[in-house]
């Protein structure tokens, strides 16, 4: 058993960059444990559940951070810096590829949709969950970034707003519409939003 893996583990994420900064590996190994999985699933919702894109971006994530650690400001929070970088990594993907606008243009609500909504409160939690992530795919880059990090990644508005560059109203504003927008596109399901917030706090 290695001996300093408890006082890495008792480290802030803040700490963790500093040390890292004079090159300690074992930091860079605690901030890797602590979101790589995070950051892999982060990853694996924006850029349309693509496995290998999400495991590829993950690394290069932490590439940037393990070769520019001095690019961090000790005095913010790690945390919203960190997702910054990988917002911003997922904007230039959207841009790059141009399939924001293209992939999903529509969503096939026909007979199977209606078949699975079956006698009216019976749902298919699988359809759901497959639905919606269409639905997601459907919105703008904005919403979609605003819908993961809130209810997928559990950030606080807070947060959010620190990472997107906003006002916490800004937020706020941008959750409600995405919502209401989500309401509209999966009509079928009533109780859109009920039903969203139980799958994020299951």
């Amino acid at each position: 058993m290695t001996t300093g893996k408890p006082t890495y583990r008792s480290l802030s994420d803040e700490e963790l960059m500093t040390l890292l900064a004079r090159r300690d590996s074992k930091a860079f190994e605690e901030l890797y444990e602590r979101y790589s999985r995070l950051m892999y699933n982060y990853f694996l919702r924006m850029l349309w559940k693509d496995r290998e894109k999400a495991r590829d971006f993950t690394q290069d994530l932490f590439s940037k951070v393990v070769t520019r650690p001095e690019s961090f400001d000790i005095s913010k929070n790690f945390k919203t810096w960190f997702y910054s970088i990988a917002h911003n990594m997922c904007k230039n993907e959207y841009a790059k590829a141009e399939v924001r606008k293209n992939a999903h243009s529509e969503l096939a609500y026909t007979t199977e949709t209606t078949e699975a909504v079956g006698g009216g409160k019976q749902l298919d939690r699988d359809h759901f969950n497959a639905k919606l992530e269409e639905a997601l795919n459907e919105l703008d880059e904005i919403k979609k970034t605003t819908f993961v990090l809130r209810f997928r990644q559990e950030m606080s508005i807070q947060e959010i707003s620190e990472v997107m560059k906003c006002s916490e109203g800004t937020v706020k504003s941008r959750i409600f519409y995405t919502l209401k927008q989500l309401n509209e596109k999966l009509k079928v399901f009533e109780g859109i939003a009920m039903w969203i917030l139980w799958i994020m706090t299951r």
